[in-house]
């Protein structure tokens, strides 16, 4: 999708977690580009007073001194697509009522949120179809497994765990004994898209689903973000 075609939006959240995961959420969406990320109503207030548009408003219902609910009906009009986001399933009546687009529980996943962008691409006047993500060209490492020598795409590896002298690479379809430690395959992967997150894992950041108090949801897993790791992958989030 060209620039021009895309849809621009801002991200209003008074958790900054929570508007991290979005932010990666609309990073791994090339139908999407963000503008602003706002900790609050009054935030977003002064950013539409002060000139700023978008097409979209990804919204959190919970919030201190106005609600999402609140600030939508002060938002500017023609408004922007509203698509809620929160914790609770309580406000979905009042949420359709303001005739938002769609309505998202946190954690919230990849999957879902490119469904619910899909719902505000079609009520575009010439909405365009939601194609699937382009990327560079898969990085690849052989790696020896048992007896063979085989052909690791590392664009489907989830995480990375160390066990002991050797480590196990889980990719989406099957895990895999690689008889190098972390250390080793630390040098050798592609960091644009690997993190280390807690002393035993290493994860795809690309293929991160949801973050929920410290945890990583990717795919049908599961991964912990260690303590001493939290603000090196905060940092690392911030710069995709």
């Amino acid at each position: 999708m060209s620039p021009s075609n895309r849809l621009t939006c801002i991200i209003v959240d008074d958790n900054e977690i929570n508007r991290l995961t979005l932010e990666h959420l609309v990073d791994l969406t090339p139908e999407l580009e963000l503008v602003a990320s706002l900790p609050g109503a009054l935030e977003t207030l002064a950013f539409f007073r002060n000139g700023g548009q978008c097409d979209l408003i990804l919204l959190d219902v919970e919030m201190p001194t106005l609600n999402g609910l609140e600030l939508a009906k002060l938002l500017p009009k023609p408004a922007p697509a509203i698509v809620l986001v929160t914790t609770h399933r309580d406000f979905a009546v009042a949420a359709f009522e303001l005739q938002v687009v769609d309505y998202l529980v946190k954690p919230v996943e990849f999957a879902r949120f490119s469904q619910a962008i899909s719902k505000v691409l079609a009520q575009r006047p010439t909405a365009p179809a939601l194609p699937a993500k382009t990327s560079e060209a898969a990085p690849e490492l052989f790696v020896k497994v048992g007896t063979k020598t085989i052909k690791i795409n590392f664009d489907e590896v989830l995480y990375i765990e160390a066990l002991s002298t050797y480590s196990v690479l889980v990719t989406t379809t099957q895990k895999h004994i690689i008889y190098l430690t972390l250390k080793a395959l630390i040098e050798r992967l592609p960091f644009a898209h690997f993190v280390r997150v807690h002393r035993s894992y290493i994860v795809n950041v690309r293929r991160i689903e949801a973050i929920e108090d410290n945890m990583l949801k990717l795919g049908p897993y599961e991964v912990p973000v260690g303590k001493s790791y939290q603000e090196e992958f905060t940092r690392h989030l911030r710069s995709l």
